[in-house]
């Protein structure tokens, strides 16, 4: 029987590049992270993309909540950056569906909005969102909550991969 494979950290960067600065400041996880901006306006998915390039992530994109969830469903997103009010299918409704599906129910969700009403919030946080943040969003705290929600996501994961392979050892502990 093979031993099971403990979990392993990344491989690491070239000096220099934006991987090695985030592995520097304890952000190895970056690299390997991708973000979907939806929003149907362009020049707000333009705006999110120029501020995200300060990450060395890679950025998918998708201009209402249909595209959003094939985009879902091509790239595997560690983090979306969600509008709420686009046509053919609100960020609300978006997020429900996410939330709602195990094999994105961990997927963040970052909600990017206009709306800044308590209600408007409340529905946010009801549907499963992760955080928000009101428009005009600041660089600052858009990438601070970016890089947030990314490490939730890669903690989570990393627990899982190390659960598992908790599970793996007691399992052959007990075939012996």
């Amino acid at each position: 029987m093979s031993e099971p494979t403990p979990p392993t950290p990344a491989a690491a960067a070239a000096p220099g590049t934006p991987q090695a600065q985030s592995a520097a400041s304890g952000e190895a996880f970056l690299p390997q992270s991708t973000v979907l901006i939806v929003d149907d306006n362009a020049q707000n998915v333009e705006l999110l993309q120029a501020f995200l390039e300060a990450l060395p992530v890679k950025i998918v994109t998708a201009f209402d909540g249909v595209e959003a969830l094939e985009r879902v469903a091509e790239h595997n997103p560690d983090l979306i950056l969600l509008d709420i009010m686009m046509p053919r299918m609100s960020g609300f409704q978006v997020c429900r569906k996410l939330k709602a599906d195990p094999a994105t129910k961990d997927i963040q969700v970052l909600m990017v909005t206009a709306l800044n009403e308590l209600g408007d919030i409340e529905q946010a946080s009801e549907c499963g969102t992760d955080d928000f943040v009101s428009k005009p969003v600041n660089k600052f705290e858009l990438l601070t909550r970016v890089k947030s929600l990314l490490r939730v996501r890669h903690l989570k994961s990393e627990l899982e991969r190390a659960l598992t392979y908790l599970h793996e050892v007691e399992q052959e502990e007990e075939s012996l």
